[in-house]
């Protein structure tokens, strides 16, 4: 490739993936400073008949959402998954006539493994998963913010609540996949290079929501999310981490402090590899006791161990690196 090619395949690279970091820390409060703009200028009336559609498609984020084939196509995602790169590893056949659901691992700063492979078409999802539907789930105050909330649906994302889940795995024929990132918020504060620790001791409510639905439980690992950022250290027990857990159940997301390259936003040039584990059979048990749930997570925590020493020498993790499980 021509230098001067190569050069605008990475400048390409880097907008987009700047876009995509703006979209998720900034585009929010622009869209609420359109709205507010927009009701106290000359076109209050189109504000006006947003804020009715809107009231009327409140329900859409917990009822599977609004997908749109052209948007999860367009080119600035594949521009935006070179970067890194990301791909997408499958390891077993998933049957499209069941319901799935991928547990993610880890969270990291942005879980930019998961909207590239899940939200883009950029790294192959429907190729290779044929006839199943990803839908990223996303903590539910994101979906009460304007225009904002239509943007994302089209990816694929919907609301991490109960019942949007529940919707979502309960929809009959199959093929439906609830993704989510099991660490949840606070996991985003132990994104560091070079630590694996994983948020999953007391993480069960995915494990009753599979039982109660009999969706297969399919375990996903993301080798390099971690490596994408540093984040000001902030190791339990110190001010910072104590803020920071505090401050999370108000505000509903958590707030690492995080910089990429040249000390900015911009994430490091690191592959991200999502690997896509066998699924874990669950019959469907609409009101599991607490020992069915118990086992089933043993056997999934097991599972996911399992794929991560199977694959980690294949992307670069040291052979005495192991999963930290809290």
């Amino acid at each position: 490739m021509p230098a001067s090619a190569s050069l605008l395949s990475q400048g390409l690279q880097v907008v987009a993936v700047l876009q995509w970091v703006f979209s998720f820390l900034g585009l929010a409060q622009v869209c609420m400073a359109v709205l507010l703009s927009l009701l106290v200028g000359l076109a209050w009336i189109l504000a006006v008949l947003y804020l009715v559609w809107l009231y009327r498609d409140r329900d859409s984020p917990r009822t599977g959402g609004r997908r749109s084939a052209w948007v999860r196509n367009w080119a600035v995602w594949r521009h935006f998954c070179d970067y890194f790169p990301i791909s997408l590893v499958k390891t077993a056949e998933l049957d499209p006539s069941c319901t799935y659901l991928f547990s993610l691992h880890p969270h990291g700063i942005l879980v930019v493994g998961a909207f590239g492979n899940f939200c883009t078409e950029a790294t192959g999802f429907s190729r290779l998963f044929p006839g199943l539907w990803p839908h990223l789930l996303m903590l539910p105050c994101w979906f009460h913010l304007p225009f904002f909330r239509d943007y994302i649906m089209s990816g694929g994302l919907i609301s991490s609540d109960k019942a949007s889940a529940s919707y979502l795995l309960s929809r009959p024929g199959g093929g439906q996949v609830a993704v989510l990132a099991v660490g949840g918020p606070l996991e985003a504060l132990e994104a560091k290079p070079g630590e694996p620790i994983l948020r999953i001791r007391n993480q069960k409510g995915f494990i009753k929501l599979a039982l109660e639905h009999g969706a297969s439980l399919v375990p996903v690992f993301s080798f390099g999310e971690n490596e994408l950022f540093h984040q000001i250290p902030n190791p339990r027990g110190s001010w910072l981490r104590a803020a920071q857990e505090a401050l999370q159940p108000l505000l509903r997301v958590a707030l690492p402090l995080f910089y990429g390259r040249w000390g900015l936003l911009l994430p490091f040039r690191t592959p991200v590899h999502t690997v896509v584990g066998a699924p874990i059979p669950v019959q469907l048990t609409p009101w599991p006791s607490q020992a069915q749930v118990d086992s089933l997570h043993a056997l999934y925590v097991e599972r996911l161990m399992q794929l991560f020493e199977e694959h980690k020498a294949r992307y670069g993790v040291p052979a005495h690196q192991h999963l930290v499980l809290t």
